[in-house]
């Protein structure tokens, strides 16, 4: 049984959306965000009951996965780790740490328990844009908008190999099929919460 960590600095989905605006992100990049975060939280609402991890923090960090993404297309940064960086400033340093791991899964341990990082990650790849694709069809994504060559594209696609163990290893932590898990959410790019509600909007 893993335990429930008490991180004391996690923001409000609310506060996640001020971070969002301040740096400017893209409305294409947010409504992806969003569906990270719907998708992480399927995933983590279907743990089986003895895994306790933090909804709040994987919510957050899905949030905020992408926080430089849309400066980074224009300055080709790194944008997990300029993410870290600017959420560290921020004081969100369990966030940042999450952030950093979103491309490339550091530490990635298949026979200890599942975990946000993992959680996050796996979310991740998962959506395309704002469609809720398999592995894959993400993969598949990637390699063509971003290998610029064949050496490049082998090295990217065995990189996100990882994410084929991540999915083995988040599957036998769930009460349900994962193939069968995210049936029924919703494709939009509405906000996961209006000024009324704190309800995550599923």
């Amino acid at each position: 049984m893993t335990g429930n960590p008490d991180y004391t600095n996690i923001p409000s989905i609310g506060k996640c959306y001020q971070i969002i605006k301040q740096n400017r992100m893209l409305p294409n990049i947010l409504q992806h965000s969003n569906q990270v975060a719907r998708v992480a939280c399927v995933i983590v609402d279907n743990l089986n009951d003895d895994i306790k991890l933090n909804k709040d923090l994987v919510i957050a960090a899905s949030l905020l996965h992408d926080i430089t993404k849309t400066r980074a297309i224009s300055t080709y940064e790194p944008h997990d780790i300029t993410g870290g960086k600017v959420l560290r400033e921020y004081g969100l340093y369990e966030i940042a740490a999450i952030v950093e791991d979103h491309i490339e899964l550091k530490n990635f341990q298949p026979d200890e328990i599942v975990n946000e990082n993992e959680i996050v990650y796996y979310a991740d790849k998962r959506v395309m844009h704002r469609k809720i694709v398999s592995l894959k069809e993400r993969i598949k994504d990637v390699a063509k908008r971003y290998a610029t060559t064949p050496i490049v594209k082998k090295a990217l696609v065995k990189k996100l190999d990882i994410a084929f163990e991540v999915e083995k290893k988040i599957a036998e932590f769930l009460k349900k099929d994962i193939n069968k898990l995210f049936q029924g959410i919703e494709e939009d790019h509405t906000p996961l919460v209006t000024a009324s509600t704190t309800k995550l909007k599923i």
